[in-house]
């Protein structure tokens, strides 16, 4: 056992044993003296414990009402009611941004489809030439993860937009999503059009980087609604690796997927640091 704080406030105590408790930590309350004394009973779970005592020291009128929604389910960062219909289930799990930009996507989809479709992309790719970027047009530089040559890369992209992007929207907001969609978008094709020129398209590069944020901001943190299964870290990472093989069956911009990751892993560093020093500001 390791032993994470003393204090005398009894009520304090309480609250916050109840809500690592709840957040799944296993501890256990001592008394010793006049003091009450939290320790957690597995050191595996030191580090996340340790968070989430910051976070409840930070604001615990805050923790406990996310606690209480999502055991109503009225949380948005949790899953809707199971009586809820699909529309809504999915309309629940995304922001502003998160929809409006899938709708985008899939606008441009449908008009790759049809005779508008060499013009799209002579006005999406990053470049009309092989070596120079866009510096006259600098929106061009993002516009790429707007171009999606076929339907599973289409499908794809959009889905795990939403799913990672949706719950990164509803945890931080709309505004931290717009720079991971810049930051990301345009690492990733910047990177890829260094290797392979302007002939490549899709969200894959912001995806890995929505996916990366995840990986830091949530690391040793279960309760946090970016927390991905271990079985989705690793589909994730095969599929990264299984891009750089010949097994796949369609073409695969490689850099742009690591690069994107790159990008998100910074991102999520910066979003722990911001959030560290947010604590100590509330403290």
């Amino acid at each position: 056992m390791q032993k994470l704080l003393a204090t005398r406030n009894e009520e304090m105590m309480k609250r916050l044993h109840h809500y690592l408790q709840q957040r799944g930590v296993p501890v256990t309350v001592t008394e010793h003296g006049n003091q009450l004394e939290l320790w957690v009973t597995q050191s595996s779970y030191v580090a996340l414990a340790k968070d989430l005592i910051a976070e409840f020291k930070a604001d615990p009128d805050g923790v406990e009402a996310e606690l209480q929604r999502q055991a109503a389910g009225t949380d948005p960062t949790t899953a809707p009611p199971p009586n809820a219909s699909i529309g809504r289930q999915l309309l629940q799990q995304a922001g502003i941004v998160t929809i409006a930009f899938a709708a985008l996507v899939s606008l441009v989809f449908l008009a790759l489809n049809t005779q508008l479709a060499m013009g799209m992309f002579e006005a999406l790719r990053i470049s009309d030439t092989f070596t120079d970027l866009p510096w006259q047009q600098p929106w061009r530089l993002l516009t790429p993860v707007l171009l999606h040559f076929s339907l599973l890369h289409f499908f794809f992209n959009v889905f795990w937009w939403w799913y990672l992007g949706g719950r990164f929207e509803r945890t931080y907001g709309s505004s931290y999503l717009l720079v991971a969609l810049v930051v990301c978008g345009v690492f990733s094709n910047v990177m890829q059009f260094m290797v392979s020129g302007p002939y490549f398209g899709g969200l894959s590069g912001v995806v890995y980087g929505l996916f990366g944020i995840a990986l830091v901001v949530a690391w040793q943190r279960p309760g946090h609604p970016l927390f991905l299964p271990m079985g989705l870290i690793a589909f994730m990472l095969v599929w990264l690796l299984l891009g750089y093989t010949d097994l796949l069956w369609v073409s695969v911009a490689n850099t742009a997927h690591s690069a994107g990751l790159i990008s998100g892993l910074f991102l999520g560093i910066a979003l722990r640091i911001i959030e560290h020093y947010k604590k100590l500001n509330n403290a």
